[in-house]
Order: C-alpha cells, then structure tokens, then sequence
C-alpha cells in the first residue's frame, strides 16, 4: 500500500508542476493549434478471460466485435485520426499492457469498451472515467473490471501493490489521473448523450471509479459498458450485428463531436 500511496503522490506533484514553466496560450505566448491525431481502441477481455457472459454471448466477442466496428468508422470518416487497436482478434491482454499501447502511440483519447453483469433486472449503459468511487455500485464495477489482474504473473509487483479486492486501493489510484479529468468527463458526457438519444438506449449515466485499464493511460480516457449480458434483452440486442452497429454509430459520432469542439477550442 506505502508504494501505491507514493506513486499517486508522485503523480500529483508531477501534476502540480512548476511555477516557472511557460504555459501556452499565456500573454505574449502564441496558441499552438490543436489536433487530435491518435486514438487508442480497446476492446475488453479476450483470450483466456472471456469477461461477463450471458446464455449466448460472451463480454470479449461482444466488445471487440463493437470495437471493430468503431474503428472501421472513424477510418473511413476520418482519413486525419490514426486508430490503434489493442487488440483486433480473440488474444489476452494485460491491462497494463493496453495502457502502454495508447503511451507508446502518444494517443490523444483512449476508449475503452465492455459490457456489464448483475442481476437479470438490471439493464442500460454506462460511461466511466476515472475518478473516486461514489457509491458501493461503482466500487463494485471497478473491482469486476479490475479482478482480470489476477490472471496476470506479477500483477503485485507490476501495479504497484494493487489489490483489486480492497477500497482503498481503488480511491488511491482513482486521484492518479485528475490532470485528464475535465477531457474525459467531456467525451464520456457526449457518448452518453448520442446513447440516449440517436441509439435510444437506457442510460444509467456518466460514472466515476478507479479502472486500472485507464489508471495507465496518459491522456482523456473512458471506459464505456455498453449493457447487461446478465439481461436477456440486452444480450440479444447487444449480440446481434445492427445493435453492435448502433452502438459503435453512437461513439463514433460523440468521437466526431469531441474532437471538432476541441480542435476549435485550442485554436483551430
């Protein structure tokens, strides 16, 4: 726990930096101009851990299938974005791993897609970002996404100390990545508007808890769970290639959204 609590120290300090830097955008100092040029795709599970599962439908098949989808729009749509995969077929990857993918690219915004399991009741779709858990349902979320750690060799060592089982744990990181805060909480808003409105899916709203799949990552990351496979309803529209195609459209156009507003933001 004392190397969890110096590496988020570490972290915010780094954060804080210092008085003397030059700021862009200051007086006397010209704005550069702003374009988002990389994305990081990454489709939940896969391999050996296959995820939630309902009676036909497994996570893995499911989100990488949308991921899929997603990517073939933006480049289609967008001949400017780079689009990185963190997987494109059924293979195990770290979490870890998918973090460093989107360093190693210096990608712009990461998107994270999985799907979600609880009682057969429950249904709609959610957007994390990271940040601290507000309630014992985020947590518990958090602790599903996370527990996939346990399948890693050297997952203490690797994260840290993490224990994806204790609160604590998950608070501590939760703080690691406030400097992309107010991005990701941007984009997350905009996919779940184009959810509840051009997909017409329940929404259950933008979220907050620490993910170690975005705790890694150093830009405007999101973790979006896009239905229940636990409801029969949702598996079926969710394991069926036009829901796929909706919700992938649904993304897609909150991506176009995000990136047009930022790009006029910071001077285009």
């Amino acid at each position: 726990m004392r190397n969890i609590v110096a590496l988020c120290l570490s972290g915010l300090l780094f954060l804080s930096g210092s008085s003397g830097a030059v700021v862009p955008g200051a007086p006397g100092v010209p704005r550069p101009k702003y374009h988002l040029r990389t994305v990081v795709l990454d489709a939940g599970h896969g391999g050996k851990d296959r995820g939630c599962t309902g009676v036909k439908a497994r996570e893995a098949d499911v989100a990488l299938k949308i991921i899929l989808e997603l990517g073939q729009l933006i480049e289609e749509n967008m001949p400017d974005v780079k689009v990185v995969y963190t997987r494109k077929t059924d293979v195990f990857v770290e979490l870890a791993d998918r973090a460093g993918i989107a360093n190693k690219h210096g990608a712009d915004l990461f998107i994270s897609v999985h799907c979600n399991a609880s009682a057969p009741s429950a249904y709609g779709t959610e957007v994390w970002t990271m940040g601290p858990h507000k309630t014992d349902a985020n947590l518990s979320v958090a602790k599903r996404e996370n527990a996939v750690i346990l399948q890693e060799d050297n997952y203490k060592e690797r994260y840290s100390g993490f224990d994806p089982t204790s609160p604590q744990s998950h608070i501590l990181f939760s703080l690691y990545q406030s400097a992309h805060m107010v991005n990701s909480l941007r984009f997350a808003q905009k996919v779940d508007r184009q959810f509840r409105t051009t997909v017409a899916r329940h929404s259950r709203g933008v979220k907050q808890a620490g993910f170690l799949v975005l705790w890694k990552s150093t830009m405007p990351s999101v973790l979006i769970e896009a239905g229940f496979l636990t409801n029969r309803t949702e598996e079926q529209y969710l394991n069926d290639k036009s829901g796929q195609s909706y919700m992938a459209s649904g993304i897609y156009r909150a991506f176009r959204d995000y990136k047009t507003e930022l790009e006029a933001m910071n001077g285009e």
